[in-house]
C-alpha cells in the first residue's frame, strides 16, 4: 500500500502528528521503535507541566494559547482526562529568570496573572516557604498534562480515524523518491508514502545527524517524596504546579499530590543531568547521591519536603544550544517534515505541533509562527538568528 504520509516516532509528538493527519483524511502509517506504552524516551512520568506566561520566550505565547485549545479539544474527543489546570507559581529573585521572563510575557500578551511577595506565598500555599528577598508570578491558566494518557488518547484517535500504527516496528533507513515521495525501511519491510514526517526524539543525533543541528541527549531524574505530615495539602485543590529558581540559577519544577495518599509528590531538576551518548544503554538506575542533592534542595524551598523518598525514573532530554526545537521542512528534502530538539520544555506544546507537522506534510506551510525553530538556524552566522519571533516557514 502507498501511503499519503508515513510518521516515524509514536511518542508525544509523533502520535499528535498521526491523529491530526488521520483527522485530514490523510492515509497514516506511524512506525514505533518500541511499545505503545511510550516510557523508554521523554513522553513519561505521570505528569508535565502546561503555563502560558512562558519565561523562555514571549515568542512562544502564541502557540501555548492554541495549545490550550487543543488540549481540551483532545480530553473532549477522546474523553481521557489529559489536562487540569490547578495554577502555577513561579518564584525566585525578582531577577531571575524565571520570574523576570514570565513577567515580561504575562505584560507583553496581557496575560492574567499576579505578583505575590514572600509572605503573601507563604500564607496562600503553606507547602512552599520562599526566602524573603524572593517573589513569584501565579497564573491559574497552568497547571499540568499527562504525559502517558496523552500518547496514548492520541494513539487511540489516530486508529479511530484510519491510521495504521506498527509498533516494535523502528525504522532502518528513508530515502527520497525520484518521484518527490519517500521510501522507509524496517526490519519487517518497505513502505512508500507521498510525504515524511519524523519524530525521534531522543535518538535525534543519530536519525536526523545531517540534519547539521547540534543536538545533546541529556539524563534526567524526575523524583517523588512522600512529605511530612501526608499528601494533603500537596492536592491539585490547594497546591499549585511551580518553579523555583534560586540564587545560582538551579531550578527546581514540582506538581501537586496526583497518585494517592501513599504516592507522594513529585519534583524534578531542569537541565541539571548528565549526558548521554546512546538512548539505549540510558542508565535507569537512581543513584543515592542524586536523591541527596534532591532532598537538600527541597528541603529549603517546601517545609515538608523531602520527607520520604518513595521511587525516582530516569527520562532523556533532547537539547539544542538555544533551547529552541526545531521544527520545518528538511533542508534537502520538501517532501519530509522534522520535529525534535524539544529541550525538556516541549510536552506542554504536544498538540499544537501535531497541528504543525500535519500542515507542513499536507500544504507545505502552517499559520503558526515558527520561524524560531527553523533547522537552518546553525548554519548561519550568528546573527542571522537574531529574531525571536517571525512568520512561518515556507517549503
Amino acid at each position: 500500500m502507498v501511503y499519503d504520509v508515513i510518521v516515524l516516532g509514536l511518542g508525544g509528538m509523533g502520535s499528535a502528528a498521526a491523529a491530526h493527519l488521520a483527522a485530514r483524511g490523510q492515509r497514516v502509517l506511524g512506525l514505533e521503535r518500541f511499545g505503545p506504552a511510550h516510557d523508554r524516551g521523554s513522553s513519561h512520568g505521570g505528569t508535565r507541566i502546561t503555563r502560558q506566561a512562558y519565561f523562555e520566550d514571549p515568542s512562544y505565547v502564541p502557540l501555548l494559547r492554541r495549545a490550550h485549545e487543543l488540549w481540551d479539544g483532545l480530553a473532549r474527543d477522546s474523553a481521557v482526562d489529559v489536562v487540569r489546570l490547578c495554577g502555577g507559581l513561579y518564584f525566585g529573585r525578582p531577577d531571575s529568570r524565571v520570574v523576570a521572563g514570565s513577567l515580561q510575557s504575562a505584560r507583553d500578551w496581557d496575560l492574567p496573572h499576579g505578583v505575590l511577595d514572600a509572605g503573601e506565598i507563604r500564607r496562600r500555599f503553606p507547602t512552599l516557604s520562599p526566602r524573603d528577598d524572593e517573589i513569584g508570578l501565579y497564573e491559574e491558566a497552568a497547571g499540568f498534562v499527562r504525559p502517558e494518557a496523552t500518547v496514548s488518547a492520541q494513539l487511540t484517535l489516530a486508529g479511530r480515524r484510519g491510521a495504521a500504527l506498527r509498533f516494535g516496528e523502528p525504522a532502518q533507513s528513508w530515502t527520497a523518491t525520484r518521484g518527490g515521495g519517500v521510501r522507509v525501511t524496517s526490519a519487517a519491510g518497505t513502505y512508500e508514502a507521498g510525504r515524511l514526517v519524523v519524530c525521534p526524539g531522543s535518538w535525534a543525533p543519530s536519525v536526523l545527524a545531517d540534519l547539521g543541528v547540534p543536538l545533546m541527549v541529556e539524563r534526567q531524574v524526575q523524583f517523588w517524596f512522600q512529605p511530612a505530615g501526608g499528601v494533603a495539602p500537596y492536592l491539585p485543590e490547594r497546591h499549585p504546579i511551580y518553579i523555583h529558581e534560586a540564587p545560582d540559577g538551579m531550578q527546581v519544577y514540582g506538581f501537586p499530590a496526583i497518585d494517592g495518599p501513599d504516592g507522594g509528590a513529585k519534583v524534578a531538576f531542569f537541565r541539571r543531568g548528565s549526558t548521554v551518548s546512546d538512548p539505549e544503554g540510558l542508565d535507569r538506575v537512581v543513584h543515592p547521591e542524586e536523591v541527596d542533592l534532591m532532598a537538600a534542595y527541597l528541603a529549603r524551598v517546601l517545609p515538608t519536603l523531602p520527607g520520604r523518598f518513595l521511587r525516582g525514573d530516569p527520562c532523556m532530554y533532547t537539547t539544542t544550544p538555544d533551547e529552541d526545537f526545531v521544527i520545518g521542512p528538511h533542508p534537502e528534502h520538501a517532501q519530509v517534515t522534522v520535529a525534535c530538539g524539544f529541550s525538556g520544555h516541549g510536552f506542554k506544546f504536544v498538540p499544537v505541533v501535531g497541528e504543525i507537522l500535519a500542515d507542513l506534510a499536507v500544504d507545505g506551510t502552517t499559520r503558526h509562527p515558527i520561524e524560531l525553530f527553523d533547522p537552518l538556524r546553525f548554519r548561519r552566522p550568528p546573527a542571522a538568528h537574531g529574531g525571536r519571533a517571525g512568520s512561518p516557514v515556507r517549503s
